[in-house]
């Protein structure tokens, strides 16, 4: 049981129950309910008072760290149970207050990391369904939350409401159907052709309104699909006439009544 060739920084912590009694099958993403570097946070695991790991640990900007081997099971989710089954990781909060939203650095260092954990332990494909009586039932839902074992509003609602996003995007990569990133990277990418769209370059908002309406298109004559609240952070994939895509798939947003994160 290999441990992932991500890692840029080891800080590893007495806190774990040693061997695993389960195979891994389950993936659990927390927050750190803060800004913490990769540093702090494994300073914090370091101490033996704290009784608390996880696997892994990520930073607002994308570094990734190891805390327990994965072959060892942390103390992370309230659950041995659970954590016995699954890789835990820690993410950092760019702000210390709901909806504890992260950086689009360490969002996309966890969709590397959980692509890696998965295609080393044989998880050929990553399920979510929001359900807590789905939990240890791994051919439905291999995803977990802390919130689900402790009262507890880890992974803060941010994090939470991207779950299904998160799976989704894992699942091309494993899938093979993403690979567009890495031939980039590797500099083997196709050229855009003249018939293909301009290339739209995500960024992340603040929501300054009390209370911000979601609609299913760029109108307010389109219905709405859900409301988000002041201070959130929201990641915009396209614009038309004043208004924002969200990377949820939720439907889209006023910009007037946001800010640049």
């Amino acid at each position: 049981m290999s441990n992932s060739s991500l890692v840029s920084y080891t800080k590893l912590s007495p806190n774990h129950s040693g061997k695993r009694t389960h195979k891994i099958d389950t993936i659990t993403i927390h927050c750190m309910a803060g800004n913490l570097s990769v540093e702090s946070c494994g300073a914090i695991f370091a101490q033996k008072a704290r009784k608390a790991s996880s696997n892994y640990g990520i930073g607002s900007d994308g570094r990734i760290a190891l805390y327990v081997d994965e072959k060892n099971c942390s103390w992370c989710s309230s659950k041995r149970a659970n954590d016995q089954r699954a890789i835990t990781i820690e993410v950092a909060n760019t702000s210390a207050s709901h909806p504890w939203p992260c950086s689009e650095k360490a969002y996309a260092a966890l969709v590397d990391l959980v692509t890696d954990i998965c295609k080393r332990n044989g998880i050929k494909q990553l399920l979510w369904k929001g359900d807590k009586s789905l939990i240890g039932q791994v051919d439905k839902q291999n995803m977990t939350v802390h919130r689900w074992f402790a009262a507890k509003a880890c992974p803060g609602d941010w994090l939470y409401s991207r779950h299904a996003q998160i799976a989704a995007e894992v699942n091309k990569r494993l899938n093979g159907t993403d690979d567009g990133e890495a031939k980039a990277k590797a500099g083997t990418g196709s050229k855009p052709t003249a018939a293909s769209p301009a290339t739209f370059t995500p960024y992340m908002v603040r929501i300054r309104a009390a209370v911000l309406n979601v609609r299913k298109g760029p109108s307010t004559a389109c219905p709405i699909t859900t409301q988000i609240r002041r201070g959130g952070y929201f990641t915009i994939v396209g614009e038309e006439n004043g208004w924002g895509k969200l990377k949820s798939g939720a439907g889209w947003i006023y910009l007037e009544y946001t800010e640049r994160a």
